[in-house]
């Protein structure tokens, strides 16, 4: 049964699922879909083409589907999506994408905090953990599992990889290898996130394997594609093995080294 609060304001056309809530002074424009089981607690605002997916909760003075900080933005349809079981905090923002038909996503079960912001075009995956006041700017790439510390600033198009963590404060203008841990000004890799992957059930022999691939990559002296000719010539093939060289091998704005 969708329960709507009588000060609340709900567009006749937007698209409810079973079981919606939507709290007292909310806002919700024509074009929104809110999966089964949403809840927005109070003072909320969903706008644009947004898609929130099953179980989504959003707290109070969230900005969700507002159109893109973007000069070039002339009202194309964009679109935000929200995967299921993810949390959005206290004010968050999270904006539509700029391009005809071009999309902002943000995966399943992640906690998005306070005060975060996710700028236009950017893809955020599932498990991603995005701190108090994380500010993600437009076109980044967050994969699955990261994990951003509080008022961390990312730079347009950087790319944060898989099961990465970035500590608090520390402005990420390169891209950040996946496993990885990150800090510093400039940014730079203070090893693997080995405890965060055996926490995830990666087998001791695995996590070994990534971090010959982290030593030959960052603590070797060779090329970047030197050292991924070597890490794939030395190593046993994995999956996560190749995708550590792969992104190391397609980064556009180069790796924090």
């Amino acid at each position: 049964m969708v329960d709507v609060h009588a000060l609340a304001v709900v567009h006749p056309q937007a698209r409810l699922a079973a079981d919606v809530h939507i709290g007292p002074f909310c806002w919700v424009g024509p074009d929104v879909t809110l999966g089964d089981g949403v809840v927005l607690e109070s003072n909320v605002r969903i706008d644009g083409h947004t898609t929130l997916g099953a179980r989504v909760r959003v707290h109070a003075g969230a900005v969700l589907g507002g159109p893109p900080q973007d000069l070039k933005f002339r009202g194309e349809t964009t679109f935000l999506t929200i995967g299921d079981d993810t949390v959005i905090r206290e004010c968050v923002t999270a904006n539509l994408a700029s391009e005809e038909g071009a999309r902002t996503s943000i995966g399943a079960n992640c906690l998005i905090m306070a005060y975060a912001h996710v700028a236009h075009n950017t893809t955020v995956g599932d498990r991603v953990i995005l701190a108090n006041g994380v500010q993600l700017a437009g076109y980044v790439t967050i994969e699955d599992w990261a994990i951003l510390g509080g008022l961390t600033p990312v730079h347009q198009f950087a790319r944060v990889g898989a099961h990465s963590m970035v500590g608090g404060g520390c402005r990420v203008s390169q891209d950040v290898a996946p496993f990885t841990r990150a800090a510093g000004e400039p940014l730079k890799p203070i090893g693997l996130n080995a405890i965060g992957l055996a926490r995830r059930g990666f087998s001791a022999e695995r996590i070994d394997e990534i971090k010959q691939a982290y030593r030959l990559l960052f603590r070797s002296g060779l090329r970047v594609e030197e050292a991924a000719a070597q890490i794939r010539a030395e190593l046993p093939a994995s999956p996560e093995v190749e995708h550590f060289v792969t992104f190391a091998l397609t980064s556009r704005r180069g790796l924090a080294r």
